[in-house]
Protein backbone atom coordinates (compact mmCIF):
# COMPACT_ATOMS: atom_id res chain seq x y z
CA UNK A 1 0.00 0.00 0.00
CA UNK A 2 1.38 3.43 -0.97
CA UNK A 3 1.10 6.21 1.61
CA UNK A 4 1.41 9.91 0.78
CA UNK A 5 3.53 12.12 3.03
CA UNK A 6 1.99 15.59 3.20
CA UNK A 7 3.46 18.90 4.34
CA UNK A 8 2.24 19.60 7.89
CA UNK A 9 0.39 22.66 9.17
CA UNK A 10 2.86 25.52 9.47
CA UNK A 11 1.34 27.60 12.24
CA UNK A 12 -0.69 30.77 12.48
CA UNK A 13 -0.08 33.26 9.64
CA UNK A 14 2.57 30.99 8.06
CA UNK A 15 1.45 29.87 4.61
CA UNK A 16 4.63 28.61 2.98
CA UNK A 17 7.81 26.74 3.88
CA UNK A 18 11.01 25.68 2.14
CA UNK A 19 12.31 22.12 2.06
CA UNK A 20 15.60 22.68 3.89
CA UNK A 21 16.78 19.06 3.93
CA UNK A 22 15.81 15.58 2.78
CA UNK A 23 17.20 13.30 5.50
CA UNK A 24 16.17 10.25 3.43
CA UNK A 25 16.43 9.61 -0.30
CA UNK A 26 14.38 7.60 -2.79
CA UNK A 27 14.95 3.90 -2.18
CA UNK A 28 15.72 4.31 1.53
CA UNK A 29 13.77 2.32 4.08
CA UNK A 30 12.24 4.31 6.93
CA UNK A 31 10.69 3.50 10.26
CA UNK A 32 7.44 4.95 11.53
CA UNK A 33 7.96 8.47 12.94
CA UNK A 34 11.52 8.59 11.59
CA UNK A 35 12.70 11.97 10.33
CA UNK A 36 12.63 12.14 6.53
CA UNK A 37 12.72 15.90 5.84
CA UNK A 38 13.03 19.32 7.46
CA UNK A 39 11.01 22.39 6.53
CA UNK A 40 12.11 25.97 7.16
CA UNK A 41 9.70 28.88 7.54
CA UNK A 42 10.37 32.52 8.27
CA UNK A 43 9.69 31.80 11.94
CA UNK A 44 10.47 28.19 12.89
CA UNK A 45 11.73 24.86 11.54
CA UNK A 46 9.47 21.84 11.29
CA UNK A 47 10.27 18.13 11.05
CA UNK A 48 8.47 15.86 8.59
CA UNK A 49 8.35 12.26 9.79
CA UNK A 50 7.26 9.01 8.19
CA UNK A 51 3.62 8.20 9.01
CA UNK A 52 4.34 4.47 8.52
CA UNK A 53 7.35 2.21 8.08
CA UNK A 54 8.26 1.27 4.52
CA UNK A 55 10.30 2.22 1.49
CA UNK A 56 10.54 5.84 0.32
CA UNK A 57 9.66 5.31 -3.32
CA UNK A 58 9.13 8.85 -4.56
CA UNK A 59 10.14 12.39 -3.61
CA UNK A 60 7.86 14.96 -5.22
CA UNK A 61 9.32 18.23 -3.86
CA UNK A 62 12.95 19.08 -4.39
CA UNK A 63 15.27 20.43 -1.74
CA UNK A 64 15.04 24.22 -1.72
CA UNK A 65 11.54 24.22 -3.22
CA UNK A 66 8.52 25.73 -1.48
CA UNK A 67 5.55 23.84 -0.06
CA UNK A 68 2.19 24.76 1.43
CA UNK A 69 0.28 22.79 4.10
CA UNK A 70 -1.24 19.56 2.80
CA UNK A 71 0.90 19.36 -0.35
CA UNK A 72 2.10 15.85 -1.21
CA UNK A 73 5.84 15.70 -0.60
CA UNK A 74 6.68 12.02 -0.97
CA UNK A 75 5.32 8.47 -1.20
CA UNK A 76 6.10 5.48 1.02
CA UNK A 77 5.44 1.86 0.03
CA UNK A 78 4.27 0.33 3.30
CA UNK A 79 4.33 -3.21 1.86
CA UNK A 80 8.11 -2.96 1.35
CA UNK A 81 8.97 -3.11 5.05
CA UNK A 82 9.32 -6.89 4.78
CA UNK A 83 11.89 -6.37 2.03
CA UNK A 84 13.88 -4.10 4.35
CA UNK A 85 13.90 -6.72 7.11
CA UNK A 86 15.00 -9.45 4.71
CA UNK A 87 17.90 -7.38 3.38
CA UNK A 88 19.23 -6.50 6.85
CA UNK A 89 21.20 -9.73 7.50
CA UNK A 90 22.92 -9.53 4.13
CA UNK A 91 23.94 -5.97 4.81
CA UNK A 92 25.36 -6.92 8.20
CA UNK A 93 27.35 -9.79 6.71
CA UNK A 94 28.93 -7.71 3.96
CA UNK A 95 32.54 -6.82 4.78
CA UNK A 96 33.47 -3.18 5.01
CA UNK A 97 35.38 -1.97 1.93
CA UNK A 98 39.09 -1.36 2.45
CA UNK A 99 40.19 2.27 2.52
CA UNK A 100 41.84 3.36 -0.70
CA UNK A 101 43.14 6.66 -2.04
CA UNK A 102 40.06 6.80 -4.25
CA UNK A 103 37.91 7.37 -1.16
CA UNK A 104 39.43 10.75 -0.42
CA UNK A 105 37.14 12.71 -2.79
CA UNK A 106 34.46 12.25 -0.12
CA UNK A 107 35.62 15.48 1.45
CA UNK A 108 35.03 17.28 -1.83
CA UNK A 109 31.66 15.64 -2.33
CA UNK A 110 30.62 16.45 1.24
CA UNK A 111 31.08 20.16 0.61
CA UNK A 112 28.37 19.96 -2.05
CA UNK A 113 25.90 18.18 0.23
CA UNK A 114 23.49 20.08 2.52
CA UNK A 115 24.32 19.99 6.21
CA UNK A 116 21.89 18.83 8.86
CA UNK A 117 21.07 21.38 11.58
CA UNK A 118 23.15 19.41 14.11
CA UNK A 119 26.19 19.36 11.83
CA UNK A 120 25.76 23.00 10.84
CA UNK A 121 25.52 24.05 14.49
CA UNK A 122 28.60 22.01 15.44
CA UNK A 123 30.72 23.41 12.61
CA UNK A 124 29.65 27.01 13.28
CA UNK A 125 30.21 26.77 17.04
CA UNK A 126 33.72 25.40 16.47
CA UNK A 127 34.58 27.57 13.44
CA UNK A 128 35.08 24.56 11.16
CA UNK A 129 34.86 24.73 7.36
CA UNK A 130 32.58 21.79 6.47
CA UNK A 131 34.37 21.39 3.13
CA UNK A 132 37.49 20.23 5.00
CA UNK A 133 35.60 17.43 6.77
CA UNK A 134 35.64 13.97 5.16
CA UNK A 135 32.02 12.84 4.99
CA UNK A 136 31.15 9.17 5.47
CA UNK A 137 27.41 9.48 4.88
CA UNK A 138 25.53 8.69 1.72
CA UNK A 139 26.99 10.49 -1.32
CA UNK A 140 29.73 11.92 0.91
CA UNK A 141 27.33 13.66 3.31
CA UNK A 142 29.03 15.00 6.44
CA UNK A 143 27.64 13.41 9.60
CA UNK A 144 27.94 14.61 13.19
CA UNK A 145 30.46 11.85 13.90
CA UNK A 146 32.59 13.05 10.98
CA UNK A 147 32.82 16.53 12.51
CA UNK A 148 33.70 15.13 15.93
CA UNK A 149 36.42 12.96 14.35
CA UNK A 150 37.72 16.00 12.48
CA UNK A 151 37.90 17.98 15.73
CA UNK A 152 40.05 15.22 17.29
CA UNK A 153 42.41 15.07 14.30
CA UNK A 154 41.96 18.21 12.15
CA UNK A 155 45.27 17.79 10.31
CA UNK A 156 44.02 14.61 8.65
CA UNK A 157 41.52 16.56 6.55
CA UNK A 158 43.35 19.87 6.23
CA UNK A 159 43.69 21.15 2.64
CA UNK A 160 47.12 20.91 1.06
CA UNK A 161 49.34 24.00 1.14
CA UNK A 162 48.93 26.17 -1.93
CA UNK A 163 45.48 24.78 -2.71
CA UNK A 164 43.19 27.02 -4.74
CA UNK A 165 41.08 29.48 -2.73
CA UNK A 166 37.52 28.30 -2.44
CA UNK A 167 34.14 30.01 -2.44
CA UNK A 168 30.80 28.65 -1.41
CA UNK A 169 27.47 30.00 -2.63
CA UNK A 170 24.63 29.29 -0.22
CA UNK A 171 21.03 30.48 -0.70
CA UNK A 172 19.76 32.72 2.08
CA UNK A 173 17.46 30.86 4.42
CA UNK A 174 13.82 31.87 4.49
CA UNK A 175 14.36 33.21 8.01
CA UNK A 176 17.32 35.34 6.90
CA UNK A 177 15.35 36.61 3.89
CA UNK A 178 12.48 37.61 6.17
CA UNK A 179 14.83 39.34 8.63
CA UNK A 180 16.42 41.28 5.78
CA UNK A 181 13.04 42.25 4.36
CA UNK A 182 11.63 43.46 7.66
CA UNK A 183 14.72 45.41 8.63
CA UNK A 184 14.71 47.18 5.28
CA UNK A 185 10.99 47.88 5.57
CA UNK A 186 11.60 49.40 9.02
CA UNK A 187 14.31 51.64 7.58
CA UNK A 188 12.18 52.68 4.61
CA UNK A 189 8.87 53.26 6.41
CA UNK A 190 9.64 54.42 9.95
CA UNK A 191 11.17 57.76 10.87
CA UNK A 192 13.74 56.13 13.13
CA UNK A 193 15.70 58.10 15.69
CA UNK A 194 17.82 56.85 18.58
CA UNK A 195 18.42 58.47 21.95
CA UNK A 196 21.01 57.27 24.47
CA UNK A 197 21.59 57.28 28.20
CA UNK A 198 23.76 55.41 30.68
CA UNK A 199 22.80 53.42 33.75
CA UNK A 200 24.58 52.72 37.02
CA UNK A 201 23.79 49.07 37.81
CA UNK A 202 25.25 49.08 41.32
CA UNK A 203 21.88 48.68 43.05
CA UNK A 204 20.85 45.74 40.87
CA UNK A 205 24.26 44.15 41.37
CA UNK A 206 23.90 44.45 45.14
CA UNK A 207 20.40 42.92 45.08
CA UNK A 208 21.57 40.03 42.93
CA UNK A 209 24.51 39.38 45.23
CA UNK A 210 22.33 39.54 48.35
CA UNK A 211 19.51 37.28 47.15
CA UNK A 212 21.06 35.13 44.40
CA UNK A 213 21.54 31.93 46.43
CA UNK A 214 18.07 32.07 47.94
CA UNK A 215 16.54 32.89 44.55
CA UNK A 216 18.24 29.92 42.86
CA UNK A 217 17.26 27.61 45.70
CA UNK A 218 13.62 28.62 45.50
CA UNK A 219 13.12 28.96 41.75
CA UNK A 220 15.88 26.88 40.18
CA UNK A 221 17.16 29.73 38.01
CA UNK A 222 19.55 32.63 38.47
CA UNK A 223 18.30 36.16 39.05
CA UNK A 224 19.61 37.87 35.93
CA UNK A 225 19.51 41.38 34.54
CA UNK A 226 16.73 40.76 32.01
CA UNK A 227 13.99 40.56 34.64
CA UNK A 228 15.06 43.95 36.03
CA UNK A 229 15.15 45.48 32.55
CA UNK A 230 11.75 43.99 31.66
CA UNK A 231 10.19 45.33 34.87
CA UNK A 232 11.80 48.74 34.31
CA UNK A 233 10.51 48.86 30.73
CA UNK A 234 6.95 47.90 31.70
CA UNK A 235 6.88 50.61 34.38
CA UNK A 236 8.14 53.19 31.86
CA UNK A 237 5.59 52.05 29.25
CA UNK A 238 2.79 52.70 31.73
CA UNK A 239 4.11 56.22 32.12
CA UNK A 240 4.62 56.77 28.37
CA UNK A 241 1.86 54.77 26.60
CA UNK A 242 2.78 56.05 23.12
CA UNK A 243 5.96 53.95 23.25
CA UNK A 244 3.74 50.86 23.65
CA UNK A 245 1.54 51.81 20.69
CA UNK A 246 1.56 50.89 17.00
CA UNK A 247 0.66 52.71 13.81
CA UNK A 248 -2.19 51.32 11.69
CA UNK A 249 -2.66 53.53 8.64
CA UNK A 250 -3.57 56.90 10.09
CA UNK A 251 -4.67 55.43 13.43
CA UNK A 252 -2.60 55.07 16.58
CA UNK A 253 -3.35 51.83 18.44
CA UNK A 254 -2.54 52.14 22.15
CA UNK A 255 -1.94 48.76 23.81
CA UNK A 256 -3.17 48.41 27.37
CA UNK A 257 -1.19 45.20 27.83
CA UNK A 258 2.54 44.55 27.85
CA UNK A 259 3.91 41.77 25.65
CA UNK A 260 7.68 42.22 25.58
CA UNK A 261 9.75 40.79 22.74
CA UNK A 262 13.19 39.56 23.82
CA UNK A 263 15.71 39.23 20.97
CA UNK A 264 17.48 35.86 20.92
CA UNK A 265 20.46 35.00 18.71
CA UNK A 266 20.30 31.55 17.08
CA UNK A 267 22.47 29.78 14.51
CA UNK A 268 19.85 30.67 11.90
CA UNK A 269 19.49 34.35 12.78
CA UNK A 270 17.83 36.68 15.24
CA UNK A 271 14.46 35.68 16.68
CA UNK A 272 12.25 37.77 18.95
CA UNK A 273 10.08 35.47 21.11
CA UNK A 274 7.49 37.26 23.19
CA UNK A 275 6.98 37.29 26.96
CA UNK A 276 3.20 37.69 27.09
CA UNK A 277 1.63 39.78 29.88
CA UNK A 278 5.03 40.63 31.33
CA UNK A 279 3.42 43.06 33.75
CA UNK A 280 1.69 40.15 35.49
CA UNK A 281 4.87 38.14 36.07
CA UNK A 282 7.24 38.41 39.01
CA UNK A 283 11.02 38.39 38.60
CA UNK A 284 11.22 34.59 38.73
CA UNK A 285 8.38 34.23 36.23
CA UNK A 286 10.16 36.53 33.78
CA UNK A 287 13.52 34.77 34.17
CA UNK A 288 11.94 31.33 33.70
CA UNK A 289 9.93 32.44 30.68
CA UNK A 290 12.89 34.09 28.96
CA UNK A 291 15.11 31.04 29.59
CA UNK A 292 12.46 28.71 28.17
CA UNK A 293 11.87 30.84 25.07
CA UNK A 294 15.59 31.30 24.43
CA UNK A 295 16.34 27.58 24.76
CA UNK A 296 13.52 26.50 22.48
CA UNK A 297 14.37 29.30 20.04
CA UNK A 298 17.93 27.99 19.65
CA UNK A 299 16.58 24.45 19.26
CA UNK A 300 14.09 25.54 16.61
CA UNK A 301 11.13 24.42 18.74
CA UNK A 302 9.21 27.68 19.12
CA UNK A 303 5.64 27.91 17.92
CA UNK A 304 4.79 30.66 15.44
CA UNK A 305 2.40 32.23 17.97
CA UNK A 306 5.30 32.70 20.38
CA UNK A 307 7.05 34.99 17.90
CA UNK A 308 4.10 37.31 17.30
CA UNK A 309 2.38 40.18 19.04
CA UNK A 310 5.16 42.02 20.87
CA UNK A 311 4.16 45.54 21.90
CA UNK A 312 7.76 46.57 22.67
CA UNK A 313 11.13 44.83 22.26
CA UNK A 314 14.45 44.55 24.09
CA UNK A 315 17.73 43.48 22.48
CA UNK A 316 20.97 42.85 24.34
CA UNK A 317 24.08 43.39 22.24
CA UNK A 318 26.09 43.44 25.42
CA UNK A 319 26.28 39.64 25.53
CA UNK A 320 28.51 39.89 22.45
CA UNK A 321 30.60 42.74 23.88
CA UNK A 322 28.84 45.70 22.27
CA UNK A 323 29.68 48.98 24.01
CA UNK A 324 27.20 51.16 22.11
CA UNK A 325 24.73 50.18 19.42
CA UNK A 326 21.69 51.59 17.65
CA UNK A 327 18.97 48.90 17.45
CA UNK A 328 16.54 48.78 14.52
CA UNK A 329 12.81 48.71 15.16
CA UNK A 330 11.05 45.37 15.32
CA UNK A 331 7.98 46.46 13.36
CA UNK A 332 5.15 47.06 14.02
CA UNK A 333 6.65 48.16 17.37
CA UNK A 334 7.44 51.88 17.55
CA UNK A 335 10.16 51.42 20.16
CA UNK A 336 13.01 49.06 20.99
CA UNK A 337 15.49 49.21 23.88
CA UNK A 338 19.11 48.28 23.25
CA UNK A 339 21.26 46.99 26.10
CA UNK A 340 25.05 46.91 25.98
CA UNK A 341 27.97 45.46 27.89
CA UNK A 342 28.54 46.36 31.55
CA UNK A 343 31.84 48.15 32.15
CA UNK A 344 33.50 49.32 35.33
CA UNK A 345 33.95 53.06 34.62
CA UNK A 346 34.84 56.12 36.69
CA UNK A 347 31.83 58.38 37.32
CA UNK A 348 31.19 61.36 39.56
CA UNK A 349 28.84 60.68 42.48
CA UNK A 350 28.19 63.41 45.09
CA UNK A 351 31.24 65.32 43.88
CA UNK A 352 33.59 62.33 44.10
CA UNK A 353 35.00 60.11 41.37
CA UNK A 354 34.05 56.49 41.99
CA UNK A 355 34.13 53.33 39.88
CA UNK A 356 30.71 51.88 39.07
CA UNK A 357 29.29 49.14 36.78
CA UNK A 358 27.90 51.23 33.94
CA UNK A 359 25.88 50.36 30.84
CA UNK A 360 24.93 52.49 27.86
CA UNK A 361 21.29 52.01 26.86
CA UNK A 362 19.59 53.15 23.67
CA UNK A 363 15.99 53.70 22.60
CA UNK A 364 15.25 53.59 18.90
CA UNK A 365 11.80 54.98 18.22
CA UNK A 366 9.47 55.91 15.37
CA UNK A 367 9.32 59.70 15.29
CA UNK A 368 5.99 59.54 13.46
CA UNK A 369 4.43 58.30 16.70
CA UNK A 370 6.78 59.37 19.48
CA UNK A 371 8.11 62.88 20.02
CA UNK A 372 11.64 63.46 21.23
CA UNK A 373 10.42 64.65 24.62
CA UNK A 374 8.53 61.39 25.16
CA UNK A 375 11.46 59.29 23.97
CA UNK A 376 13.96 60.99 26.28
CA UNK A 377 11.46 60.85 29.16
CA UNK A 378 10.83 57.14 28.60
CA UNK A 379 14.54 56.29 28.56
CA UNK A 380 15.11 58.42 31.66
CA UNK A 381 12.30 56.52 33.42
CA UNK A 382 13.94 53.20 32.48
CA UNK A 383 17.24 54.50 33.86
CA UNK A 384 15.65 55.60 37.14
CA UNK A 385 13.83 52.28 37.57
CA UNK A 386 17.09 50.38 37.04
CA UNK A 387 19.22 52.55 39.29
CA UNK A 388 16.65 52.38 42.09
CA UNK A 389 14.66 49.16 41.52
CA UNK A 390 12.84 49.57 44.83
CA UNK A 391 10.86 52.44 43.26
CA UNK A 392 8.67 49.81 41.60
CA UNK A 393 7.73 48.33 44.96
CA UNK A 394 6.07 51.54 46.10
CA UNK A 395 4.88 52.70 42.65
CA UNK A 396 6.88 55.92 42.21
Amino acid sequence: MTITVEAPALGESVTEATVALWAKQEGDFVQEDELIAELETDKINLEVTAPKAGKLTKIMIGQGDSVTPGVAMAEIDESAKGEAAASAPAAEAAPAPAATPAATPAATASSEQPLSPAVRRLTEENNIDASTVAGTGKDGRVLKGDVLAHMENPSAAAPAAGAARQEERVPMSRLRQTIAKRLKEAQNEAAMLTTYNEVDLSAIGALRKQYQDEFVKRYGIKLGYMSFFTKAVVAALREYPAVNASLDGTDLVYKRYYDIGIAVSTDKGLMVPVVKDADQLNYAGIELKIADLATRGREGKLQASELQGATFSITNGGVFGSLLNMPILNTPNVGILGMNTIQQRPVVVNGEVVVRPMMYIALTYDHRVIDGKEAVGFLKAVKENLEDPQRQLIGV
